[in-house]
């Protein structure tokens, strides 16, 4: 992208509706002190040879509301606030049409530090050193016919031999920013990372100019890059490939992470109301109340089911899902009984897991109901209850918390929506009490949304798919008492995991009868003109649809 600076244009004035800047966001209302111990809520983390601060206070360079043909436009920060000794390693930027919420990290070198203080003299590369230069990669005009004032201009650093960059500067200049401005990163405390959601696109005639947020490639639960809340700028026209790199946590402690007492009062504090659909049927259960009232182990090849204890201690542990063992509804006249759970009895059961290489805490909390039942088919105008499709014994759903490190604020959820789901910010959240927020179980099929209201699954541009009602009523499971911690392995054997967690095989039955010939029932009566779109769209909806159950305890990590 390093030699495309040229590339300044006039922009275009057909652009829409004019979002305002950004408001901040913060949480409805303050953090509680937080028990102490270990390096929780402690304002900064130790990454090995650098130090993080997470800064969220910001100041304004520019913004390009006018400038969007698409969207609502973007505005673009520099941190402030930046303690003494540490540096910025690039701005920050976000779409109008939200509150301002983000952040960026800075870093101070921890071994500097340290070799000042004991008047080391061996030699090393220093974990953070200046850019040799910029280079300008894009511009609003080069300072002709500018708007809000400015013109805005991207820089990209460049770093000495054996560093990366991080991160973007912008200002309202063509003149170079200062050297002082920002920090490169030695190469070997660094991490490759990718673009991902859009913050904004910006045309003019052949040319896409796009910016995006940054994440780390790899985000498992022992990954170990963080990402620094820069931006990437890319031409997609040009195949320009990411040319900044996020931060590594190279110290394997997690000494950010919260304790025992730490994870429980951020439960108490952020629990979500999970909230059921007023013509809810199927409501979830405890495991134990499922296992008390009846439900039944069966073994490939044998036809009578064993009883399953209260704690689930005579379930097979470990394996895989071979088939050879599973889980099924009481054969007797509990069956329907059981069926439609115990919310009384609920319970969410919490997996607490680092993120983002220790920096954030993610806590997933699972959902357990006996029984899925059927789905309800959109067509157009009507609706068709289903009798069978989407039934199934045994459905797990989560949704998750995701917890920063350096404060103990909660940033985000996750909610699980059948074969996918979404990270909402905490300003695109509901709250109940204080900064509790509020969960929605579809009708049926328990998958969790922000909001109320009714969402489809398959194409909403022709109304056809599946329903999923949301909607609060009064049964619903405050998650922030009733609920129970069920793993934790960073915490070593601190947290007792129950029995039936190791159990590896399904929590329903294999399905024996045809979801096909429902469907083609459906599709005979059709016109001719719309069966073929409906069909398709059907082919594309997740097996669980058809009778598969969801026992995948893992699923919505990153």
């Amino acid at each position: 992208m390093s030699g495309w600076g040229w590339l300044c244009w006039t922009p275009c004035l057909d652009s829409g509706p004019v979002y305002p800047e950004p408001k901040s966001f913060s949480l409805p209302s303050s953090l509680p002190r937080w028990p102490q111990g270990g390096g929780f809520a402690k304002g900064r983390i130790c990454i090995g040879e650098l130090e993080v601060v997470k800064i969220t206070t910001f100041q304004k360079i520019w913004s390009s509301a006018l400038l969007a043909r698409k969207g609502s436009g973007a505005t673009f920060y520099k941190p402030t606030g930046i303690p003494d000794s540490f540096f910025s390693l690039g701005h920050y930027g976000q779409a109008n049409d939200k509150p301002l919420h983000g952040f960026v990290l800075v870093a101070r070198d921890v071994e500097a530090s340290r070799e000042i203080i004991g008047s080391s003299s061996h030699t090393r590369l220093p974990a953070l050193e200046k850019p040799l230069d910029y280079t300008l990669v894009w511009c609003s005009n080069f300072g002709r016919n500018c708007y809000l004032g400015s013109c805005g201009y991207f820089w990209l650093p460049l770093p000495p031999e054996g560093y990366k960059t991080l991160g973007y500067v912008v200002t309202t200049s063509p003149k170079k920013p200062s050297l002082e401005e920002i920090r490169c990163v030695r190469s070997d405390l660094t991490e490759t990372c990718e673009t991902h959601e859009m913050i904004c696109s910006l045309e003019e005639e052949f040319l896409v100019f796009q910016v995006r947020n940054a994440r780390p490639c790899h985000r498992g639960i022992w990954s170990n890059g963080l990402p620094v809340g820069t931006f990437s700028c890319t031409y997609i026209n040009l195949g320009d490939e990411m040319e900044i790199c996020c931060l590594k946590n190279s110290d394997s402690s997690l000494h950010a992470m919260p304790n025992l007492e730490q994870i429980n009062a951020l439960i108490h504090h952020y629990g979500p109301t999970l909230f059921f659909h007023p013509k809810e049927m199927y409501l979830p259960s405890s495991v134990s109340w499922f296992f008390k009232n009846g439900a039944t182990l069966y073994k490939k090849g044998e036809t009578l089911g064993e009883s399953i204890e209260v704690d689930g201690s005579n379930l097979p542990s470990g394996g895989t899902n071979d088939g050879e063992y599973w889980i099924d509804l009481p054969n007797d006249d509990r069956k329907s009984y059981v069926k439609h759970g115990s919310l009384e009895s609920a319970e969410l059961y919490a997996h607490v897991k680092p993120a983002l290489g220790g920096t954030f805490t993610d806590i997933a909390m699972w959902v357990f109901c006996p029984f899925n039942g059927p789905a309800t088919l959109k067509i157009g105008v009507l609706n068709i209850s289903m009798s069978k499709i989407g039934q199934h014994v045994g459905d797990w759903e989560h949704f998750t918390l995701r917890i920063s490190n350096f404060m103990g604020e909660l940033w985000s959820i996750y909610f699980s929506q059948h074969s996918g789901g979404e990270w909402v910010d905490a300003s695109g959240l509901e709250y109940i009490a204080d900064n509790k927020a509020i969960i929605y179980s579809s009708k049926s099929g328990h998958a969790s949304y922000p909001h109320p209201g009714n969402y489809l699954q398959g194409s909403e541009k022709l109304s056809i798919g599946v329903r999923n009602d949301a909607a609060q009523s009064m049964l619903s499971v405050d998650s922030s008492s009733k609920y129970q911690i069920i793993a934790a392995e960073y915490l070593g054997n601190i947290v007792s995991e129950p029995s039936w967690l190791q159990f590896m095989r399904e929590w329903g039955p294999k399905v024996s009868y045809s979801s096909r010939s429902e469907l083609n029932k459906i599709l005979s009566f059709l016109p001719m003109n719309i069966r073929f779109s409906v069909e398709s769209i059907f082919k594309k909806l997740p097996m669980e649809l058809y009778g598969l159950r969801r026992t995948d305890r893992t699923k919505g990590e990153e």
